[in-house]
C-alpha cells in the first residue's frame, strides 16, 4: 500500500464551524473593553451603542432609509418567528423550504399557526422553482441553506408589483451576497454567522410594505409580549432606534460592533461578498478537480459561497454517515478542522463555513487534509474488507 503523506502545512485557524463561526482575524477579547458592562442598555451609554449597531448594520448592507432595522431577541429563529406570528395570516401564504430550517418555518406555519399555506419542498442540494410560486400571497423561504449548502442567485424570480410580503431568513446570507431589499418585505439574520458574533441576538428588517401590515392587521392569535412590535395600532419605534424589547448583552452588542467596523476596513459589503466567494471557489476548484467528492448544490448557479456543503461519492464507500463521521473525527483529531460535519438533517458530508471571517489561506491548507483523510479512511476500509 503506498503511504499516505501527511500534509505539512496546516490552517492557521481550524474554525470552520457554520455557527457560531470564526471571529474576525486577530480577534481578542481585549478588543471589547469599551462595552458597558454592568451598565444599563436602557441608558445613554447603552441606548448610544445599540443605535451604533443599527446604523452601521444600515451602511454596510445597503439597507435602504425607510426601511427599519432592529435588535430582537432569540437570535435568528427569534427574529423570524417574530415576523411570520405578527405579519402572516392577512392572506394566502406560501412556504418553501429546501433545508431544515426552512423545514422548520413551515412547521410553525403548518401545525402552529394552522394557516392554510401551499408547502414547495426542494430536497437538500436543490431549490424550489420560483417560477411557480404565486408572490400575490406572503412568501416565506431561507435565502441560503446553511444545512444544504445551495441559495438564491439572485432576486430576479419575485416581482416588484407583489401583493403578498416576502419574510426572507438570510441569516447565512447576509454580509456575504448581495440582497436585494427591493425584492424583501422582511429580512432576519443572527450575529452570529457572516461577522462571526455572538448568539442570543437577532436582526429583523422591515420595509414599509410590512410596516403597513403590522399596522392595518391584526392577527387572531395571542402574541406573547417578545413578539409584539406594535402598540395601539402603530409600530413601536423605539425597538427600531435601540430599545430592545429585552435585556442584551452590551459584550455581544460590543463583539458586533467591533465586527462592524473591522467590515469597514474592508470596504464594507463588497469587501465581505469578496472574501466569502474566495473562500468557496477554494472548495469548488478541489471538488472540481476529484471523482470521489462533489458539492451537494446540483446546480453550481446555486451553489452557496458560506455554507458549502460536500458528499462523498466513490463507490467504495458503503455507509455514507459512518465515512464522513469518520473523515470529521480524523480532521478534529488532527486539529485542522472542527465542526465540518454535515448537518444532522442532511445528507451524510462535509460542511465548511467559508464565510468573510475566514482567511483563504486556511481554506487553502485545508484541502490537503481532506484528501489525506479520505485516502487514510479508504486504505481503513480496503484493509477492514
Amino acid at each position: 500500500m503506498t503511504d499516505i503523506m501527511t500534509p505539512a502545512t496546516r490552517p492557521a485557524n481550524p474554525r470552520f464551524s457554520s455557527g457560531p463561526c470564526a471571529k474576525i482575524p486577530g480577534f481578542t477579547l481585549t478588543m471589547l473593553d469599551d462595552a458597558p458592562l454592568g451598565r444599563s442598555h436602557r441608558a445613554t451609554v447603552g441606548k448610544n451603542k445599540l443605535k451604533e449597531a443599527i446604523d452601521l448594520t444600515r451602511e454596510i448592507l445597503g439597507v435602504p432609509a425607510d426601511y427599519r432595522i432592529g435588535i430582537v431577541p432569540g437570535s435568528d429563529t427569534g427574529a423570524v418567528e417574530m415576523a411570520m406570528w405578527s405579519l402572516l395570516g392577512a392572506r394566502g401564504v406560501e412556504m418553501l423550504a429546501w433545508e431544515s430550517f426552512g423545514e422548520g418555518w413551515v412547521t410553525d406555519a403548518v401545525k402552529q399557526l394552522k394557516l392554510d399555506a401551499t408547502v414547495r419542498k426542494a430536497g437538500y442540494g436543490e431549490i424550489v422553482d420560483l417560477s411557480i410560486v404565486d408572490f400575490d400571497k406572503d412568501v416565506v423561504f431561507t435565502w441560503n441553506g446553511t444545512t444544504s449548502g445551495v441559495r438564491l442567485p439572485n432576486g430576479d424570480a419575485i416581482p416588484a408589483n407583489r401583493a403578498g410580503l416576502t419574510i426572507c431568513d438570510a441569516t447565512s446570507a447576509a454580509f456575504a451576497m448581495d440582497l436585494p431589499w427591493d425584492k424583501l418585505d422582511v429580512v432576519t439574520f443572527s450575529w452570529q454567522k457572516v461577522l462571526g458574533g455572538e448568539g442570543a441576538h437577532g436582526m429583523l428588517i422591515l420595509s414599509p410594505r410590512a410596516v403597513e401590515r403590522l399596522e392595518t392587521y391584526t392577527p387572531p392569535w395571542p402574541l406573547p409580549k417578545i413578539f409584539r412590535l406594535t402598540a395601539k395600532g402603530k409600530l413601536n419605534e423605539g425597538i427600531f432606534v435601540g430599545e430592545t424589547i429585552n435585556t442584551p448583552s452590551m459584550m455581544a452588542v460590543e463583539d458586533y460592533l467591533v465586527a462592524l467596523k473591522w467590515a469597514q476596513g474592508l470596504g464594507g459589503l463588497k469587501g465581505l461578498i469578496d472574501r466569502a466567494t474566495a473562500n468557496a471557489q477554494v472548495i469548488h476548484d478541489f471538488t472540481a478537480s476529484r471523482d470521489w467528492i462533489a458539492n451537494l448544490a446540483l446546480d453550481p448557479a446555486h451553489a452557496s459561497t458560506t455554507s458549502v456543503c460536500l458528499k462523498f461519492t466513490d463507490a467504495r464507500i458503503t455507509d455514507g454517515a459512518a465515512f464522513a463521521k469518520a473523515v470529521a473525527k480524523r480532521l478534529e483529531q488532527a486539529g485542522v478542522a472542527l465542526d465540518i460535519g454535515a448537518y444532522r438533517d442532511a445528507p451524510p458530508g462535509l460542511r465548511i463555513w467559508c464565510g468573510s471571517t475566514v482567511e483563504t489561506a486556511d481554506v487553502q491548507a485545508l484541502m490537503p487534509w481532506i484528501d489525506w483523510a479520505f485516502q487514510t479512511e479508504i486504505a481503513a476500509l480496503a484493509k477492514a474488507a
